[in-house]
């Protein structure tokens, strides 16, 4: 015979009313009550039936995941995988399941907002999108939850990685090991990119160093490829750079690579920064100086930002986190070469 809700309640000696309560999360439910509550039922193997949950408290508790990976690396983009993790796991500690959202689900083309009206999501987090999109302004317009990672709208909560004192710390750290010809290999046009840039442009004002635009080059973001071609583009300028920053740790790679073919030795001819610090930075040789983002922060952050937005929508705001970056000096960014 199948172990029902009224099992649980004569277990626990409390009413049916409280323990439908405390699976679904009711604010007059103590956390000690819902701890025996959910202990119980695990021991006498009763699962709540998510059907009938969504039909009481008219809501899935499924949320919907936005990740618009152009490059083609998907899941497998270190960084990102990162943030995801972080987002699935505080959800699922309150109870909430994930759907991505995409355009096709079968034969079937839709929009993201139809997809998420599809699978009746509760709200949405935007990772890794195009956020100039007409589709993805218009999910963003809609009335369901929304929270975005890296990208700030005015009605949105939003997480946002501290990029501009990022690229600030980068370039003082240049800086104080005497490098003035510093360039940057940007990824594409995006807010992340423009705030980077902005930093950059901050950090070289303050360290008295004149902007040079043949130094500014855009590429693309997460492309070991291009961000070697850049390179061997730049060191051809008649007075090329000291020290290079690329878009991401990825793209540093291919600066590598670059200098290998150029004959250069890493960092003592030419020196190369990456973004996001991740672990692979620290495994190849020289190590990469880079710019940690907190990934595990920014994702449990937006996870909690649209859980509250879902669950007290009158008392939840638009709010917007910050989260700090760390400078990670490694071995790829040295001394200037002969002290000019």
């Amino acid at each position: 015979m199948a172990v029902t809700i009224k099992d649980v309640s004569a277990k626990c000696g409390l009413s049916i009313s409280t323990v439908s309560k405390a699976f679904n999360n009711y604010a007059d439910i103590s956390a000690e009550t819902r701890e025996l509550v959910h202990r119980t039922a695990r021991e006498i193997g009763y699962y709540p039936n998510a059907i009938a949950r969504t039909l009481k408290t008219n809501r899935s508790y499924n949320l919907g995941v936005l990740f618009q990976e152009e490059r083609g690396t998907g899941l497998t983009h270190s960084f990102f995988a990162s943030v995801l993790d972080a987002f699935k796991s505080e959800a699922e500690k309150h109870g909430y399941d994930i759907t991505f959202i995409n355009h096709n689900i079968g034969w079937t083309g839709m929009t993201y907002l139809e997809h998420c009206r599809y699978r009746n999501v509760d709200g949405v987090c935007v990772v890794c999108a195009n956020f100039y999109a007409p589709e993805v302004i218009e999910l963003v317009a809609s009335d369901i939850p929304v929270v975005t990672i890296d990208h700030a709208f005015s009605n949105r909560s939003c997480v946002l990685s501290e990029n501009i004192e990022g690229m600030k710390a980068l370039v003082a750290h240049a800086a104080a090991l005497g490098h003035r010809r510093i360039a940057y290999v940007h990824g594409e046009h995006s807010s992340v990119t423009e705030n980077r840039i902005t930093g950059f442009y901050r950090g070289l004002s303050e360290q008295g160093i004149e902007h040079r635009s043949e130094y500014l080059v855009e590429s693309v973001y997460d492309s070991p490829e291009a961000g070697c071609r850049a390179v061997l583009e730049l060191m051809k300028l008649p007075e090329p750079p000291s020290c290079i920053f690329m878009p991401d740790d990825n793209a540093a790679l291919g600066a590598l690579d670059a200098a290998a073919q150029l004959g250069l030795r890493v960092p003592e001819d030419l020196s190369i920064a990456g973004y996001d610090g991740t672990r692979i930075t620290q495994l190849i040789h020289p190590t990469i100086t880079t710019v940690e983002q907190d990934s595990a922060r920014m994702g449990a952050q937006a996870a909690l930002y649209l859980i509250d937005r879902i669950e007290n929508p009158r008392t939840a705001g638009s709010e917007v986190g910050s989260i700090p970056t760390r400078l990670r000096a490694g071995e790829s960014v040295g001394p200037v070469p002969g002290g000019h």
